[in-house]
Formats: structure tokens, sequence, C-alpha cells
């Protein structure tokens, strides 16, 4: 994330509403596309860093303005055009077929919240790496992010750039999303939870007792030495 994709901390979006029924899904169109999210990942067509920067790919305009599901159709047409599975011209010619018909999935309503999650699981073990050196930070090691910009995709938020914390833990080496994400290999790296004040990441006026966690490779970070 290093462009309009990277909203952590940005003000003028309004309130985030809770919706009543908590429903993950508003259309029966976002239950299949999940679950075809879901296959392709499986099969390993794409894996998630590629995916999420897919959807970086979008025009600003374009991603501000859709919502979450078509930000996942958008990239996920991407890939498999990508990867040489589809034209997007194949899936404008499926769409012209069987016109989304809001009106009747309004009607029919959503999946019941967890419902698709029992056949579809979110969550899955990511494979096993290892690396030939050992962690460069240890719990309670006082670091500084780097600050980056780099033109692909980062998992190190704009707002904790340049940023003070402190290592609460040490998650083991693990995939590098950054080179991932580009067809790079996974290139393994220490991962770290790093703890930041909320003073650091926001300023004299945010909460006192506020805390932030965020997960963070070690290229991310440098030893604070003051």
């Amino acid at each position: 994330m290093n462009s309009v994709h990277d909203l952590g901390g940005v003000d003028g979006f309004g309130p985030v509403v809770r919706e009543g029924n908590d429903a993950s899904h508003h259309y029966p169109w976002e239950e299949r596309l999940h679950a075809i999210h879901y296959l392709m990942g499986r099969t390993g067509v794409y894996n998630t860093d590629e995916f999420r920067f897919a959807k970086e790919s979008m025009s600003p305009v374009h991603y501000l303005a859709a919502s979450y599901y078509e930000r996942t159709l958008f990239a996920l047409v991407t890939k498999l055009a990508e990867k040489g599975l589809l034209s997007e011209e194949e899936v404008r010619a499926r769409a012209r077929q069987h016109p989304h018909n809001l009106d009747r999935d309004l009607a029919r309503g959503a999946t019941p919240p967890g419902e698709l999650q029992r056949f579809f699981p979110l969550r899955r073990n990511l494979p096993r790496v290892s690396v030939g050196t050992p962690a460069r930070f240890g719990p309670g090691a006082r670091v500084l992010t780097r600050n980056l910009n780099p033109k692909g995709h980062t998992r190190l938020p704009r707002y904790a750039r340049g940023r003070r914390g402190v290592v609460d833990r040490v998650h083991g080496p693990q995939a590098f999303a950054d080179t991932r994400a580009h067809g790079l290999g996974d290139q393994p790296q220490y991962l770290y939870s790093v703890r930041f004040d909320g003073r650091e990441l926001w300023g004299e006026h945010a909460d006192p007792k506020s805390v932030v966690h965020l997960d963070l490779w070690e290229s991310y970070l440098e030893p604070l030495l003051d």
C-alpha cells in the first residue's frame, strides 16, 4: 500500500457505520465471488499478496468509489487475465448474458453471517519457511520503522513510517509479502509484532492510553540507538 489505497489514519471519510445484521455479504453475487476467489487461491493460481497488489492497481477514483466486492471482482479478473486463464472481454460478454438484478438480490437477502465461512474458511496456515540467520531483534528491542516509499506493494502502512516502537513478539520467519506480490518468490524474513504508542503515531492529541500493534518484517525496521 503506497497510494490512495493506504487509508489507515486518513481523515475525511466520515464515521464507520456498523450494520445491524452484521452480514458479511449483501447480495448473492458477492457470496459467489467470495467462493470463486477462495477456490482460485486454493489452486495456487495466485497468492494473497499478488491479489492485494491487483486491488491496488485500480485507479484512485475507481478504488474509492467501489465497494469491497467490486474491488475483489476487479482484482480477480485482473489476475486471471494476467495468468492467461481468461480475457476481460470474456468476462464482459458473460456479464451481458446475465445482467445483474439488484432488486432480485435485495429480495433474496444475503447468506446468514458465518454460513459461507462454514464451507470456505477464511484463514489457512501459511507455508513453513526458514531463514539461515538468527532474528535481528528480540522482545523488548526498541526499533524505528524505515521511511519507505516503494512503487510496488508493501505491508508497512504510511502512518507508521519513521515511527518508534518496541518489539512485543517475534513471530519467526514468514514469506515476504513485498516480493510475493510481484512473483519474486517468498524471500522469507523474520516477522515481528511491534507495539506503538498512540501518540507516536497520531500526535499529542491522541488518547494517551492507546496502543497499536503491527506485524512488520525485519527489513522495515532499524535499531533505535538513542
